[in-house]
């Protein structure tokens, strides 16, 4: 009997990829159909590869974040759309409004600081490590509040999914 274990046949890694970017399409639709409010203090932080197919962002956001950015989505956003595939927002950033389209596949994180509640996806391209980069600032919140994602050791519900294929 051999210790390793077998290649699987069935992607399992892809298809629970996609079933947890569907919780991050669903939460984003029912925002949608609620009048896009927010409930009590719920607001998400989403992290997306700029690069990755199907992104549609200013040229200027681009240029300032080549790899991966992170967005807000609490007091000040527009016009969410969320489709099948992915949603798009209207977001300021410093003062200067913004349309973003993010397909659901470009997605690396989703928290709600709200809850402890987060996702963490695999990056679509193989073994591609995001290079460092500033926070994308886009204009928060009217009360002034801070939050920061949690970090996947700090206690809050992290949920990553990691199946390490073989090479």
């Amino acid at each position: 009997m051999s210790e390793e274990t077998p290649d699987s046949l069935i992607p399992y890694d892809e298809i629970v990829q996609e079933a947890l970017r569907a919780v991050v399409g669903r939460v984003l639709g029912e925002i949608v159909q609620s009048g896009s409010e927010l409930p009590g203090n719920h607001h998400f932080y989403i992290t997306f590869k700029t690069g990755a197919a199907g992104v549609s962002i200013p040229p200027q956001l681009s240029e300032r974040f080549p790899d991966e950015m992170t967005i807000v989505l609490q007091n000040k956003f527009w016009d969410l759309e969320v489709r099948e595939d992915g949603f798009s927002v209207g977001l300021s950033f410093n003062q200067i409004p913004a349309k973003l389209n993010v397909p659901f596949s470009a997605i690396t994180a989703f928290v709600d600081p709200a809850v402890d509640f987060g996702l963490q996806f695999q990056a679509t391209a193989p073994d591609l490590e995001p290079e460092a980069h500033d926070n994308a600032e886009n204009d928060g919140s009217v009360d002034g509040d801070d939050d920061s994602p949690p970090s996947g050791d700090d206690g809050s519900n992290v949920v990553t999914v990691d199946f390490g294929r073989k090479k």
